[in-house]
């Protein structure tokens, strides 16, 4: 049996190794608070959530099955739940039968195996049930080949002739054995069917044994020994096939487990976004080398979860575009940006809705992420060298088909030198078929790409109204020779000026200011 609630052919593998770049796109866009909403506390669907947005796919007709299964949970959020719980409830019961020092002989695993065979076919029973009476509301090809399967499988008869073998493999009528020799003079043993008597004290005084008979005595430690190893002979096999019976069962119970959580882990992030007042859709995927892109109010889902409220939103049309950068003043939503921009294509390639009104979008064959670092004691060069080596190791890694995001890279240097780099590294990653964002100051290298631009950029500005003020979206528009970094520094000491006056301070004595770039 399997679920076949992630792919339609083939499972979810929860330890499959994640992308060498997941660390940084992890610290980049900020993703440890998506992955902790729809975790809410429990480290089982944090993992699922993070194997399945930084692992996603490629193929289009898996987003596509992804997406209408997310939509009938959506709809029906509680039977949801009610699966994932029996999937949880069913591998704490395998947990409980703990064998110990019992594994060693077949007779003490044959019993666990009974035991545990036996809470599956409560757990089983339930999935059953909830199937003949929940099927009908949901409408995807996922949960649909799901009920069907539950419903052939898990049959009456089904469960008729296994509560059937499991009452005879309790043994209480104990164990026939047979046993020949076999070649070079090894004894086989068989396990038998023991014929089901009820013996009186009558029986036994009236009929005499038709066999014939040992009895061990009660004190004869050595004879009981040996008649247990007999046994255990004779069970041997049958305890070996009911153990791999176990474990098949087990699997089917643990798949479920991980795949269910990616969609209980999406029902938490709906719950989420609808408690802070955030939209949400579905995103049209199209084939990859499309070259479409185009949302409305897209906005950083993590900064919205991080302060518990609505951030703004933003609109883009990249259609047939390969470039996209954007410039404009400090603290005016450019870094904001970038993060929803690859947010959002991770979830998308995971089968999630998106944080936006409306998002139609290209797949990509990976997502690459190249942020400036701050300086720390574990750089061995300066910080240009460090930039230049995280990005050869994404040169080496790196695809046609890609999309990889810069902000603020190569700022390390002067401008004439960093706006070099810049352009060539842009250039030759949009030849190569590659999508680039790219946030930048370096006022030479955008403005060298709004003159040259011969269709395949977009050039975005941080919106700054004529008073200074940041509305946080970003616009068209031509790179500007200013971030308007003197906004950002009389902001600031506007607000220490009155405390200097009630402190009596003079001016030559003002604490020492932060460095703000401008």
């Amino acid at each position: 049996m399997k679920a076949l609630l992630m792919y339609r052919d083939a499972d979810f593998d929860l330890q499959s190794p994640l992308p060498a770049n997941a660390q940084a796109l992890e610290q980049d866009l900020g993703l440890r608070a998506l992955f902790d909403a729809m975790a809410r506390g429990d480290k089982f669907l944090f993992d699922a959530a993070k194997a399945a947005l930084l692992v996603g796919t490629t193929d289009l007709a898996t987003v596509h099955y992804r997406q209408n299964i997310l939509y009938d949970c959506l709809v029906n959020a509680d039977i949801v739940r009610q699966i994932y719980q029996i999937a949880v409830d069913a591998i704490a019961s395998e947990k409980k039968n703990y064998l110990g020092f019992m594994s060693r002989y077949p007779s003490g695993i044959l019993h666990r195996s009974v035991d545990v065979l036996q809470a599956f076919v409560r757990f089983l029973r339930m999935l059953r049930r909830l199937s003949d009476e929940q099927s009908a509301k949901f409408e995807s090809a996922g949960f649909s080949q799901f009920f069907a399967m539950l419903q052939d499988e898990l049959s009456d008869d089904y469960f008729a002739s296994i509560e059937q073998h499991l009452n005879t493999l309790k043994l209480r009528d104990g164990v026939l054995v047979s046993a020949t020799l076999g070649k070079g003079n090894k004894a086989a043993y068989v396990l038998h069917k023991a014929p089901h008597r009820k013996w009186t004290w009558l029986h036994r005084f009236l009929n005499s044994p038709s066999a014939y008979t040992y009895n061990v005595h009660p004190r004869d430690e050595a004879g009981m020994r040996a008649l247990g190893e007999l046994a255990d002979q004779g069970v041997n096999l049958v305890a070996n096939a009911l153990a791999q019976s176990t474990e098949h069962i087990l699997s089917f119970f643990q798949m479920l487990h991980a795949e269910v959580a990616f969609y209980v882990g999406c029902l938490n992030l709906r719950d989420r976004l609808d408690e802070i007042g955030e939209s949400f859709c579905f995103p049209m995927p199209t084939d990859l080398g499309t070259r479409q892109q185009s949302f409305s109010e897209l906005y950083d889902v993590c900064l919205a979860l991080t302060t518990g409220k609505p951030v703004v939103g933003n609109d883009a049309i990249m259609d047939g575009k390969s470039l996209a950068i954007i410039t404009g003043a400090n603290q005016g939503g450019k870094s904001t940006f970038l993060r929803s921009v690859g947010q959002a294509q991770l979830m998308m390639q995971a089968g999630m809705f998106v944080p936006a009104d409306a998002m139609r979008c290209e797949l990509h064959s990976s997502i690459f992420t190249h942020y400036k670092r701050e300086e720390d004691a574990s750089m061995e060069s300066g910080k240009l060298d460090e930039e230049l080596a995280r990005l050869n190791d994404i040169i080496n890694q790196i695809a046609p088909g890609s999309m990889i995001l810069f902000n603020e890279s190569f700022a390390a240097t002067n401008e004439r030198e960093g706006s070099e780099i810049a352009k060539q590294i842009a250039s030759a990653l949009v030849e190569r078929g590659i999508k680039v964002f790219f946030v930048t100051h370096l006022y030479e290298f955008a403005h060298g790409v709004f003159a040259g631009n011969t269709g395949v950029a977009l050039l975005l500005r941080a919106e700054r109204r004529p008073d200074g003020t940041r509305t946080f979206r970003v616009i068209e528009g031509e790179p500007l020779q200013t971030s308007y970094g003197k906004d950002v520094y009389d902001a600031v000491f506007e607000t220490a000026r009155p405390r200097e006056k009630e402190r009596g301070s003079s001016r030559r004595h003002r604490p020492a200011a932060r460095t703000i770039s401008p």
